[in-house]
């Protein structure tokens, strides 16, 4: 798996500090927010072409290790 860290980073004079992508002012909640609503890597690669393929895998590592690590929940609501 890609060492995220080489790729994501945070600083609190950028978007308050959420993660975001080296370089880019991309947070990953931004990019998983267009994945989640259809986008396709393709057209994110086309709309940021400064992204490569190794820091959207990167974004992918981030969120497997949040979940991993229960930083993820479910809302009270939906849990079963």
């Amino acid at each position: 798996m890609i060492d995220w860290r080489k790729y994501i980073t945070t600083d609190k004079q950028v978007l308050k500090g959420k993660p975001i992508i080296k370089n880019t002012r991309l947070s990953v909640e931004f990019i998983l927010g267009r994945l989640a609503n259809g986008w396709t890597e393709s057209e994110i690669f086309e709309n940021y072409p400064s992204l490569s393929s190794e820091s959207m895998k990167a974004v992918y590592a981030y969120a497997y290790e949040c979940m991993k690590d229960g930083l993820l929940f479910m809302p009270k609501e939906q849990r079963a």
